[in-house]
């Protein structure tokens, strides 16, 4: 029976995928196939073609305010990333039974995926009633005992109760109320039914309104939205993927038990290649559909080319991050094979639980407080800006409390003095922050990095690989290297000239191919290579959640009492590493107790203690900084950080700040030697190889 190719496509399950159609109602215009903007626009009656795949290109929006269709404009039409955020208005219309949820309804392992239903009758199971109206959440759809069934979950009295129910449960079952917000873009992935329109209401604007917002200007009302689809279909007379916009005017019958669907090209995506069992490889394909953008030679995955795949494996990455913070970060994919070097840049470790997990056996940590803390007990120790530790182990500390003792987790230190050292401990809740210093100038390699020391881990590229015409990572300011994962990639060459090999990731590379029946030997795979990957924000996240799906994060720090605040200022990330580093002179052990003169040399920068310090012991070796104008004028600043305290935001202050730091340092130093020259900056300190402490107040 023929249809619109529009509602064919609307209401086609994509686990039904491939389907061969036949155009019966079609339009002809100097030839079978007219592209326009990168779409086929035109289909000839009697044309047979595959269909493979769907996905939404675009939403077409009825504007709806008062519960009535506006007639004026009649749609308008919504790119996927149109701005705003967009409140799902709940289904009125029922489901007649789990099954028909399955087919329309998006279920996947994000949060996204777990749509919730409720039956206005009870359902009885067999160790476990589902009351009427209660919120029933989808999680997935699985093989339970021979029987397809969705697995679903209830929460009752804040505990969680699991279940399943197969796909011939029958009864009414209706869309619960999602509070969540949503971006077009997901909306358009997961909350549209297939067969069903859906209904948004626009909560929050992104943007400011502007003449070119097809939106009415304060626009408060409801969106019917209806998607489109871009379907992709092979045919016999190309090679290629034709790419077909949904509300095509064209009428299509499903012809698929009644045709060789073999008579067609098979596009494979590189999912589908790496199913393949190891004795199929290797193989011979020929690239239908070449990647957008790819970091690899444009005439190895260009469309046409024919490639080998020679195996399938996994293999080792780094994952990195910018540590910028003044624009989005950069997030990338390192290979070990990666031959550029590394130097050491300074950590921030914004809590004591950081302090804790970022020590090793290898050396001895040593930071700088950048942020004062006023401690409630007097077992624990007032930290204030300029404090130096080097940090021992977590152990428990008995403190006074009202009516007795109580026992808290704290982090043993040694607190760096003018002529010695303390034992102190520091809270765990400790809401301060920390700069690392480095006494280390040699240069790394990637695989040394990961043998020697911990992850997270911050590094510079202080000098690029060479073996790659331009290396990507040369020219970011400083990295974070996060965690090694592993990964799927397959091993390919040119068929052309394979002498050089590439690993090419599988589940990051949109790419399709068919395979070629050519017969190739086995033989000695060439010189491999692997490219840097720079990944999508959403790539990121999808790789640490995949990777890290068994561990827990660490615990947050409990919020400390609420003190009176303090005027302490704290150091902004931007230049941190510039002003507190060590000096090409200073020869610091951090593994065992420096003698006095080495200590008198990283004493110095600290800033008057609050009276509510005033217990702790050599208060009065403080040089006043306040003196030198660092602290004037940024008052404000610190009672408005005080205020946002309880929220555990971490706020720095601005720019200035770091100048007027930098001013104070230019007088100060370390043996009769300037830290920095007058008008000078911090970048002949990183060109000389000098890593920068503080030195003594003058």
């Amino acid at each position: 029976m023929a249809s619109t190719l529009e509602k064919f496509i609307h209401s086609l399950d994509p686990r039904a995928l491939p389907r061969v159609l036949q155009i019966q109602s079609g339009i002809y215009f100097q030839g079978s196939i007219y592209e326009m903007f990168g779409n086929e626009c035109c289909l000839s009656t009697g044309e047979v073609i595959k269909v493979i795949g769907f996905k939404i290109n675009k939403l077409i929006a009825r504007i709806c305010e008062n519960n009535e269709v506006r007639q004026f404009p009649a749609k308008v039409e919504l790119p996927l990333n149109f701005p705003g955020l967009y409140k799902v208005v709940a289904d009125r219309t029922p489901y007649a039974s789990i099954e028909e949820i399955t087919r329309k309804v998006s279920i996947g392992p994000t949060r996204f995926g777990h749509p919730c239903f409720y039956s206005p009758e009870d359902i009885q199971l067999a160790n476990l009633t589902i009351k009427h109206n209660e919120q029933i959440t989808f999680n997935s759809v699985a093989e339970v005992n021979g029987t397809m069934a969705v697995t679903c979950g209830v929460v009752r009295n804040n505990q969680a109760h699991s279940f399943t129910l197969p796909l011939s449960q029958e009864g009414e079952f209706y869309e619960c109320e999602d509070h969540q917000m949503y971006t077009l873009k997901e909306i358009a992935e997961w909350k549209i039914p297939r067969c069903r329109n859906r209904i948004v209401k626009l909560s929050h604007t992104l943007q400011a309104w502007d003449s070119c917002n097809p939106l009415p200007q304060n626009f408060e009302g409801c969106l019917i939205l209806t998607p489109v689809y871009e379907v992709q279909a092979v045919m016999r007379s190309r090679k290629d993927i034709v790419h077909l916009l949904s509300d095509l005017d064209v009428e299509v019958k499903d012809i698929t038990d009644c045709c060789d669907a073999r008579a067609f090209l098979q596009p494979l995506s590189l999912e589908d290649v790496f199913e393949r069992t190891s004795k199929e490889f290797p193989m011979v394909a020929e690239i239908m559909e070449g990647p957008s953008g790819s970091q690899y030679p444009t005439n190895l995955l260009s469309t046409g080319k024919e490639i080998i795949i020679h195996k399938k494996y996994q293999a080792a990455r780094v994952l990195a991050s910018e540590t910028r913070r003044d624009c989005p970060k950069r997030h990338f994919l390192i290979p070990a094979s990666y031959k550029g070097k590394f130097k050491r840049r300074p950590r921030e470790l914004p809590t004591a639980y950081d302090l804790e997990l970022a020590r090793s056996e290898k050396e001895q940590l040593h930071v700088v407080a950048t942020k004062a803390f006023d401690s409630p007990h007097r077992e624990l120790f007032s930290v204030c800006v300029g404090d130096q530790f080097l940090v021992q182990q977590r152990q428990a500390s008995a403190v006074r409390r009202e009516g007795g003792k109580e026992l808290i987790d704290a982090l043993a230190c040694e607190l760096i003095l003018s002529d010695g050292y303390k034992s102190v401990l520091l809270p765990m809740y400790m809401e301060g922050g920390f700069v690392e210093v480095i006494h280390d100038n040699k240069q790394y390699q990637l695989p040394e990095i990961c043998r020697e020391f911990h992850l997270p881990f911050n590094v510079k590229v202080s000098v690029r690989d060479l073996s790659v015409k331009e290396d990507v990572l040369a020219a970011v300011p400083g990295l974070q290297l996060e965690e090694e994962i592993t990964d799927s990639y397959l091993l390919i060459s040119s068929a052309s000239s394979p002498m050089e090999s590439w690993e090419i990731p599988v589940y990051r590379l949109n790419m399709l191919v068919h395979l070629v029946n050519k017969d190739i030997q086995p033989a000695v795979v060439p010189g491999t290579k692997a490219a840097v990957e720079e990944i999508s924000q959403e790539q990121y996240y999808m790789v640490r959640r995949y990777e890290n799906q068994t561990l827990q994060p660490p615990p947050r720090p409990p919020k400390k009492p609420t003190l009176t605040p303090s005027p302490l200022m704290a150091v902004p990330e931007q230049g941190l590493s510039d002003v507190l580093q060590v000096p090409k002179n200073f020869s610091a052990d951090t593994t065992k107790k420096w003698c006095s003169d080495q200590a008198a040399a990283v004493s110095g920068w600290q800033v008057p203690c609050p009276k509510a310090l005033a217990h702790r012991e050599g208060a009065t070796r403080r040089a006043p900084l306040a003196e030198t104008g660092v602290l004037k004028g940024h008052k404000a600043n610190c009672e408005a950080e005080n205020e946002r305290e309880e929220e555990h935001d971490y706020e720095y202050v601005d720019e200035n700040v770091i100048e007027d730091i930098r001013k104070a340092f230019q007088g100060t130093s370390i043996g009769n030697k300037p830290l920095l020259s007058e008008g000078g900056s911090c970048e002949h300190l990183e060109n000389d190889g000098c890593d920068a402490s503080p030195g003594n107040s003058p």
